[in-house]
């Protein structure tokens, strides 16, 4: 058999500015680089395993997922294969074939097939639409109300707390407190908040917390995190009957090697960066009103920011695009010969960045590309 080129190298982070949103909170510290070297074989933090990867404590594995759980105000963690896994084992622990249970419109798709991998029915809280795309906590109440009133039991509500299209921050608490109002569990997926921004589920209200590593951790993937309040461990915690010390929604063990090594390797700076959020939101901000003194360019979403994840429609390079011999690959092309990469080949009507992580002069020069490139092209305009 013939071994090929997987062309495995990458060098994006070292020399361009990466406005992919997707990325821009897993970009690993100096610390996770280290341990991804160190615990780089597959099964590299198993060596001193006595069955439960959560109690592992060389290295200190369990000690982890007690900081974890303290981060994230639950009273248990555990890491899974990604924020998706997280929510499909909260689903399948709880809920049962043909059980109803209440999500948002801006909800992420890993939402939608962990829910139809478990076989249950989906009833939407709607968005407002265009262009804020808001999520209304009232919604909720609307909802479980209505079902309620038809004799239909709900058996989890979800709620997205930042979707990944927009970047809506949506209230928890309120959402939280109708999902209780109606004795009903709320699961709060925190794939773009959780290491981001401070998330306490117990301020939230929040039974259930799922997490992204390889998004908002500083990890690389896949893993992700999975907080339980102590009402629910007995269920998504329990344990098999065959191999009593597996834990069965876990499948036995979840991530291991450098995964789990580089997202306890970034732990520190992930809880401190949580501290600055505040700066990051401003610094959102500012990028906004400087891309929007563009004619033509709109953030969508609601206003003003409230997370990183930015939607822009850019209606002027769509005009640009269809004049351009490289027609929609022209903006990327642009922006590559800038050093800025993370916006995909072909979209000029409308894309989604963040800065995320970005000091302010480099989120000047973001802008300023920006500006040059249709300033360069304002004949096609």
């Amino acid at each position: 058999m013939e071994c090929h080129d997987y062309g495995l190298t990458r060098s994006t982070e070292r020399k361009d500015l990466n406005l992919n949103p997707l990325q821009r909170g897993g970009i690993l510290t100096t610390e996770a680089r280290k341990a991804l070297y160190e615990f780089s074989d597959g099964y590299s933090v198993c060596d001193y395993c006595g069955g439960r990867l959560d109690e592992i404590s060389k290295p200190q594995i369990h000690g982890f997922l007690d900081d974890l759980a303290s981060f994230l105000h639950t009273d248990h963690a555990r890491t899974v294969h990604g924020a998706r896994e997280g929510k499909f084992a909260v689903m399948h622990a709880i809920c049962k074939p043909g059980d109803t249970i209440v999500i948002d419109g801006n909800a992420h798709y890993t939402t939608h097939v962990a829910a139809e991998r478990c076989g249950l029915n989906m009833v939407e809280v709607p968005s407002s639409g265009y262009p804020e795309y808001r999520i209304d906590p009232e919604g909720y109440k609307g909802v479980l109300d209505e079902l309620a009133d038809k004799g239909e039991d709900v058996s989890l509500v979800l709620l997205t707390h930042v979707d990944g299209n927009y970047g809506n921050l949506t209230d928890a608490q309120k959402v939280a407190r109708f999902a209780h109002e109606a004795g009903v569990p709320l699961l709060l997926n925190c794939a773009y908040s959780m290491g981001r921004m401070p998330v306490d589920a117990n301020v939230i209200g929040a039974d259930f917390v799922v997490g992204s590593g390889h998004k908002s951790m500083a990890a690389s993937g896949p893993i992700g995190v999975l907080g339980v309040k102590d009402e629910w461990a007995e269920q998504v915690l329990r344990r098999s009957k065959m191999h009593e010390v597996k834990e069965l929604e876990m499948l036995g063990c979840t991530s291991r090697g450098a995964p789990l090594a580089t997202l306890m390797a970034s732990f520190p700076a992930v809880v401190e960066r949580t501290r600055h959020w505040d700066d990051e939101v401003q610094k959102t901000r500012e990028f906004v009103a400087e891309m929007e003194k563009i004619g033509g360019v709109k953030q969508l979403g609601v206003k003003p920011k409230e997370h990183d994840l930015i939607r822009f429609e850019t209606p002027v390079f769509d005009k640009i695009a269809e004049k351009h011999p490289r027609r929609g690959f022209f903006l990327y092309e642009e922006l590559k010969k800038r050093k800025i990469v993370g916006i995909k080949h072909g979209q000029t009507k409308w894309f989604k960045c963040s800065v995320y992580g970005f000091s302010k002069e480099q989120i000047n020069y973001i802008a300023d590309s920006f500006v040059d490139i249709v300033e360069k092209y304002k004949d096609l305009v």
